[in-house]
Formats: C-alpha cells, sequence, structure tokens
C-alpha cells in the first residue's frame, strides 16, 4: 500500500469496512474484529492507530507471528488468512491486516470456553443475533434454512390435495392405489425422508419448505410467505396506492386438467391482479387482442425466482411494485455463496433452497437449466420494449427493476 494510500484511509475514519486499533490491544479483542470482517464483506484493521485517526505506531516485535499464532491461531476458527503488510510513516510503524469475506462461515470467537459469532455494522461489531447466526450457518453450507421446523406445526397444516397432486400426478413416484392406502404415520414418513416435515422431540412438525409449498394457510405460521403486490400511481412509493394485495402461499397450483387449474400457482394470481394495470386490449382487424406492458414471461419468471431464492429467516414478504415508469421486484436476503449479479447474468447456478427448487422445476415454474435471467428475463425485455433490466444486490434485498418504454 502506498503511504497517500494510507493517509487517505486514516482521514476516512472508522466504518463498515475499516477498523483503527492501538498496539497493545488484547488478542481476543483483534480476534473478535477478524471474525466480524470475515463473517461480513471482509475489512481492513489498521494497527497502531488511535480511535481518532493519529497515529501512535507499534512497538510489538513479531507482530505478524503474534498475528498469526496467538490471535488466530488460538481465538478464530475456523482458520482466516489475512493479507499483512507493515508501512512507516513519520517513523512510526503500522501495520495493514485486511481481512477478505470468508467462504467458511459462521467464523466464531474462541474464548473462556466459549465460541461466540461476531458481525460487522457500521464502524462497530456485535454479537450476532440468532437470526443472523442463522444466515451465516446457511451461507456456509452448514444447515439449509428450508428445511427448518415450522414449531407448532402438523400433518394437519398441510393441504393433502397437493402433497397427492404432487406425488402422484407430476411425479408420479407414487401409485394412486398406494396413496390411497397411506395412513397418516405412512405420510408423515414419506415426507420425512423428503424434508417437508421432520422429528421435533416427540413430535412431528413441518419444515418451511413443506409450510409453503403444501400449507393450507401457510401464512398463520409463516407471515413473509406471501408475495405482496402494490401498484403506485407515480414514481415513488405513496399512501395513496392504487392496489395494494399479499398474494399467499401455498405456491403451487392445486390440480391440472386440460391447463385449468382447481388453484392457480401464485405466479397466475399474480398476473391476474396486474393485469388491469400492465395491459390494455386494442382491435387488431376485427379482433380485440390484449397487449401487456410488461412481458407476462418476465414477471413470471421473476416471481417464481424472488420465491425460489428468498432468504427465509427474514420476516418480510417479497414485494412486487408498480410505478409509473417500472415494476420492482424485491426478494428478502442477500445473493447466496458468493453469487454476484455478474455471474448471474451470464447464468451461473446456485441455489439456496434446493428443495423448493426441484419442487418449482417439477411443476413446470422453473426452467431445469436454472439459466431464465440470461435466457428469458434479459433478452425479452430487450425484444419487448428495447430495455435491460436493472439489479441490485444487498445484504438485504435482491432487487430486480423493469422498466416501462418511454414515449
Amino acid at each position: 500500500m502506498l503511504k497517500s494510500e494510507l493517509l487517505l484511509l486514516l482521514d476516512r475514519g472508522e466504518d463498515a469496512k475499516l477498523e483503527f486499533k492501538r498496539d497493545d490491544i488484547r488478542p481476543e479483542t483483534m480476534a473478535k474484529e477478524i471474525v466480524a470482517f470475515a463473517n461480513m464483506n471482509g475489512g481492513t484493521i489498521l494497527l497502531g492507530v488511535e480511535d481518532d485517526g493519529d497515529i501512535s505506531g507499534i512497538q510489538r516485535k513479531n507482530l505478524q507471528a503474534w498475528l498469526m499464532d496467538t490471535v488466530i491461531g488460538q481465538h478464530v476458527h475456523p482458520f482466516v488468512l489475512p493479507d499483512y503488510e507493515e508501512i512507516t510513516i513519520d517513523k512510526n510503524r503500522l501495520a495493514i491486516v485486511t481481512i477478505h469475506q470468508g467462504a467458511g462461515k459462521p467464523y466464531v470467537l474462541r474464548h473462556n470456553h466459549r465460541e461466540n459469532i461476531y458481525v460487522r455494522y457500521g464502524d462497530t461489531c456485535r454479537l450476532a443475533t440468532r437470526e443472523q447466526s442463522a444466515r451465516l450457518y446457511e451461507s456456509g453450507g452448514l444447515i439449509s434454512i428450508e428445511k427448518m421446523p415450522v414449531h407448532g406445526s402438523a400433518l394437519k397444516d398441510l393441504d393433502r390435495r397437493r402433497l397427492q397432486n404432487y406425488f402422484v400426478d407430476i411425479t408420479r413416484v407414487i401409485e394412486p392405489g398406494e396413496w390411497q392406502g397411506f395412513s397418516d404415520h405412512d405420510i408423515i414418513e414419506w415426507l420425512i425422508n423428503r424434508d417437508f416435515m421432520r422429528k421435533l422431540d416427540d413430535d412431528c412438525v413441518c419444515t418451511i419448505g413443506g409450510m409453503v409449498l403444501f400449507g393450507m394457510k401457510p401464512a398463520l405460521r409463516l407471515p413473509q410467505s406471501g408475495i405482496r403486490v402494490t401498484v403506485f400511481p407515480g414514481l415513488d412509493k405513496d399512501y395513496n396506492t392504487g392496489f395494494d394485495i399479499v398474494v399467499g402461499s401455498p405456491f403451487v397450483a392445486l390440480g391440472r386438467h386440460h391447463d385449468v387449474y382447481h388453484e392457480p400457482p401464485v405466479p397466475e394470481r399474480i398476473l391476474s391482479a396486474l393485469q388491469p394495470h400492465i395491459s390494455y386490449e386494442k382491435l387488431d382487424g376485427m379482433t380485440r387482442r390484449r397487449y401487456w406492458v410488461y412481458p407476462e414471461d418476465v414477471i413470471r419468471e421473476l416471481a417464481v425466482n424472488a420465491f425460489a431464492h428468498r432468504d427465509w429467516t427474514r420476516n418480510t414478504d417479497i414485494e412486487i411494485s408498480l410505478y409509473a415508469d417500472r415494476i420492482e421486484i424485491i426478494s428478502p436476503g442477500a445473493l447466496v455463496n458468493g453469487m454476484t449479479i455478474d455471474k448471474l447474468k451470464a447464468g451461473l447456478r446456485v441455489s439456496r433452497n434446493n428443495n423448493i427448487v426441484s419442487v418449482l422445476r417439477d411443476c413446470g415454474l422453473m426452467e431445469h437449466q436454472g439459466m431464465g435471467i440470461r435466457r428469458k428475463v434479459i433478452p425479452l425485455m430487450k425484444k419487448h420494449n428495447g430495455t435491460e433490466p436493472d439489479f441490485e444486490a444487498t445484504e438485504d434485498y435482491f432487487k430486480v427493476t423493469l422498466w416501462k418504454k418511454s414515449t
């Protein structure tokens, strides 16, 4: 690092990715900062700097060995390998320790016979909440949130018609006569083996995936299971909405005969709700035809993707918001497992909720190739009105914006 770059960091002050520490820092305190950065988006620790940015320098000998052997070796798990550099300014020696976002989350501080998970927020590190810990375990591949139990639920909360439709009519893994002979115990064992239910102490409860796919009324147990569809008359959110409903799960359809559903899947219900606001009829010769401001297939694809890949630890609905110039589709939670917008556009396939994705593919709601953004969303918008969607990814949500063609 150049001296000029270091001086810019000192002027910037502490923030979400920069921490100042004195030379006399205790090893467990240094380890806590490293853990917090590794669990979030990475960051830099400047050793030999006061909280106000004044340079005090470091006198500790063999600092790098102390950092690797004492701080990380004894207090950080799993192992973290930071970048280390020393620089001298005005005869004061400083150390620059750069921690990258880890792939082995969650990282813990081992101290006093405990293992604590820390995360970085703003210019401080804090103990992770239960929900934050769950997300870190999920991002590290140690647990799958869709397979977590829905406490208080039971087999009676699942719609047997949907279960029969999926296992007998769609996937055909059970013969109709076999299903008719199933007892409650048989159904529960079958669902446990497929992670739609699980044993919890002396009870058998639904998993999140089982509830949102096949539940009778998922919102009673999982308030975040719906998709909120809102129409705003202007360019921004306004209390004076033209339309505001929550389209609830279960997500998959109930039965189908000659392409007529007993109950349509959620994407079709969303399109039906939006139709008066984003389509119009026009005479084409002697025939009235319906024209859509936004392609139906794009809205359908994005609604399915938002549901399939959302973070179920976040207690907020998926949002589909229509404005005068655009539609925004917001899925709660960050992109999963190192996914980036560029990788997503390139067609890389990574799933957060593999069980849910598998069912949606079986039901014909998702492409088996998993490249809907690359093959469908982007090209269909360009063909429809010459615009390209905008994508935004944060720690809290993933948002896709479809633009209305300017007139």
